[in-house]
């Protein structure tokens, strides 16, 4: 290939750098975003591997065994010994600070302990923990009597390969064998799971994957539409080498190369911006905590193919648009004509639906568990339906069209609906980016809405207060230990009662049992009003649920005293300060007579699968904020793109007289028609797709009105969609000068 003609064609004129330059950036912006993302989910991945480790739930410490003459008989439940290769480990799955959930893992092992807990050197002696270096930068930083007193001694901090993230609050404490057996809360551990999400793990793969291509895919769209700029001034370019006599497969050579330079440029200018904004992306907090830095990094390897694909993908298309276009040697080209869309490009759309459909009626009509067959579905199905929309565009902007050239009053409406219906290909292509991106935001609003955020219910008489804490006592906790655990809970500022629940000496001590019974001298402390004239009352045990939401009403216990009966909870009544609640919490955890770490109806939206679905909503609004970034800087490109294209065209325009004015009204019809003729259909498909996940997932979810950050969303997509419109008007006074209509 002759370098001069290349070099004619490329950079033939001033303007050619500006789109040269153009290509470079877009590029550039789709790489980086490409590698963050990329990054984040691989980061995802890393950050749950090495928090698999704290759901270990272990085998069970006691065995019963079956009778000798009736297997279905069981025996008394002996327990398991303690061995070398094993230890007991007891998961507190509520050990809160204010509003921070601490991951409390509690060991007893035996001195020769062969087994390796993640993150430190040995298991801890009774008394001593260790910590995750943010859990220990708060203790240090808050009283002891309200977080540091739970623990013990501080012996060493845990290691970052088993912890989730910097921010991750981690806690492994020592304690005896005979307190973790007594709490009926202990398991034997040999050795430490590596599934993140045990049988979860599927769904919450399917749910990452879905949102990565829902990310993934407006930023492809932003690099395709961002090769192809300044197309129309380039296939001019090409007739005049034709003219010059070079062959069809040269042209299409050159094009090739064009493309590729700038995009090599770009690709690797996207590469250096992704690793320059690595910090800055790893300050997100996702599920309460921040990535490490590392977990972003993706790579030399995945950063050259990122590169390679790119540069190869834009260089190819390039090179198949130019040989389509049939630039011919006769000083023009040959106008394309788009062939007409018809309803068979719904067929994508209804596929993928389709697919979803079926993944939903086998999980929870048919009750049919396909693990290999549920994922693909779901996760296909959405593919399909994001391809779909996009293919289905043109022909409902077609549609709409016809019925805007019927309804046309105006110049600029005639005009536009005109060139809508010889190209709604190309219209559309404009304005895909941004209706990807509606859908997108209503598929994540739609998961996200599930969240809803569960209040404790209101201070009444008969309910537990929201301000109160209730520990169970652990099984063998003597009454005088029990007793003056309570008074010193009780001596505490901002604590106002401190009130022992007891229960039938038979009963397993962890539950209950149908009723608790109080001394109604203590009574009031819990709230209630109407007391029975006794010593002993009596209440359901379903006082202490945090979902009962009827008051419940004290009754006159069958005893009269209460002998024969022993301490099954301590409730803890506070003023409701933070600082208050975390005294009690400290007081009760750290008494030893308790068997689990103290619970408020207050830590409701704290429980752990709550937790994870607000971290898949984070993620899910930053998908949302990325979505649209892409869509507006898409849809600005396009429309920039389409006004250099036929800068001829409205230059003859201006030339007859038409003002400005109009040409912009021009301008904005042709973005505005296709926008709104999906916009509808891709907020509905966003929710359906929103509820097929959903239920996909779990039933017990549902998919409620979205949050008002949605509708911020739809509105921010709107404002970036006129900003996007507005930004070519310069271009349109400047592009369309008498200049503009001259031909070579």
């Amino acid at each position: 290939m002759n370098r001069g003609l290349l070099k004619l064609a490329v950079v033939g004129s001033r303007s050619s750098y500006g789109r040269l330059a153009g290509i470079s950036v877009g590029v550039a912006v789709g790489v980086c975003l490409l590698l963050l993302l990329w990054g984040g989910a691989n980061g995802l991945n890393a950050r749950d591997d090495r928090g698999a480790w704290l759901r270990e739930t272990g085998s069970p410490s006691v065995s019963i065994p079956t009778s000798a003459g009736d297997p279905t008989a069981s025996g008394p439940a002996t327990p398991v010994p303690l061995t070398a290769d094993t230890v007991l480990m007891r998961a507190n799955p509520v050990e809160i600070f204010r509003d921070q959930l601490i991951n409390r893992r509690d060991f007893a092992a035996l001195g020769a302990s062969t087994v390796k807990i993640p993150g430190i050197a040995s298991p801890p002696a009774p008394g001593e923990y260790y910590a995750s270096p943010a859990l220990q930068r708060l203790i240090e930083t808050t009283p002891q009597d309200q977080l540091g007193d739970r623990f013990g001694r501080f012996v060493g901090t845990i290691g970052e390969a088993a912890l989730p993230g910097p921010d991750s609050l981690v806690v492994v404490t020592g304690a005896t064998e005979t307190e973790l057996r007594q709490s009926g809360q202990a398991f034997l551990v040999s050795g430490f799971t590596a599934n993140p999400y045990g049988a979860s793990a599927a769904a919450y793969s399917t749910v990452l994957l879905i949102g990565a291509i829902a990310v993934f895919f407006p930023v492809l769209l932003l690099i395709s539409i961002v090769t192809g700029l300044g197309a129309a001034q380039r296939r001019e370019r090409f007739a005049t080498l034709r003219l010059l006599g070079a062959t069809p497969r040269t042209i299409s050579r050159i094009a090739a190369v064009e493309t590729a330079v700038p995009s090599l440029i770009g690709a690797v200018s996207g590469v250096a911006l992704a690793a320059v904004l690595r910090p800055a992306a790893a300050q997100i907090t996702v599920n309460g905590t921040r990535m490490f830095e590392a977990d972003l990094a993706t790579g030399w390897e995945a950063a050259a193919v990122v590169v390679v694909l790119v540069v190869t993908a834009s260089s190819l298309v390039a090179a198949y648009r130019t040989s389509r276009e049939g630039i011919g040697p006769l000083g023009v080209t040959r106008a394309i004509q788009e062939r007409t869309p018809n309803a068979w490009r719904m067929v994508p759309l209804l596929a993928g639906l389709a697919a979803m459909i079926t993944a939903v009626l086998l999980i929870r009509v048919l009750e049919v568990r396909l693990a290999w067959l549920e994922s693909p579905l779901l996760i296909g199905g959405f593919a399909l339906i994001l391809v779909g929309i996009v293919i289905v565009g043109p022909w409902l902007t077609q549609l709409v069209s016809r019925i805007g050239l019927r309804q046309a009053r105006s110049a600029a409406a005639v005009i536009a609906a005109s060139r809508i219906q010889r190209t709604p290909v190309a219209t559309f292509r404009s304005v895909s980016g941004l209706v990807i991106a509606v859908f997108v935001v209503s598929v994540f609003a739609g998961a996200s809405s599930i969240i809803q955020e569960s209040e404790a219910p209101a201070a009444r008489p008969g309910l537990l207060q929201p301000a109160s804490l209730h520990a169970t006592v652990a099984a063998g906790a003597s009454q005088d230990r029990v007793a003056e655990a309570a008074r010193r809970a009780g001596q505490l500022p901002g604590i106002r009662s401190a009130t022992i629940g007891y229960g039938p000496a038979a009963l397993n001590q962890r539950d209950a049992g149908p009723e608790i019974f109080l001394r109604a001298a203590e009574a009031p402390g819990l709230g209630f009003e109407d007391i029975p004239e006794t010593e002993i009352v009596a209440v359901d045990s379903s006082f202490l649920h945090y979902w009962t939401t009827q008051p419940l009403a004290l009754t006159r216990a069958a005893a009269q005293n209460l002998d024969g009966l022993v301490p099954v909870v301590i409730v803890v009544a506070t003023d409701g300060t933070p600082e208050a609640m975390d005294r009690a919490r400290t007081a009760l955890d750290g008494s030893g007579v308790t068997a689990i770490p103290a619970t408020s109806p207050r830590d409701i939206k704290l429980q752990s699968s709550a937790r994870l679905v607000q971290g898949l909503a984070v993620l899910a609004y930053l998908g949302m904020f990325v979505a649209i970034a892409i869509a507006g800087l898409s849809l600005a490109v396009a429309t920039a793109s389409a006004v250099l294209d036929r800068k001829r065209v409205l230059g003859l325009m201006r030339l007859m007289g038409m003002p400005v004015s109009v040409l912009r009204r021009i301008i904005t019809r042709e973005a505005a028609v296709p926008l709104l003729s999906v916009l509808m259909l891709s907020i509905a498909l966003g929710f359906l797709v929103a509820w097929l996940m959903v239920t996909g997932i779990d039933d017990t979810y549902r998919v409620t009105w979205p949050a008002t950050d949605y509708f911020a969303a739809l509105g921010l997509s709107l404002l970036l969609a006129l900003a996007a419109v507005g930004s070519t008007f310069s271009l349109i006074r400047a592009g369309t000068a008498i200049t503009a209509t001259r031909f070579e």
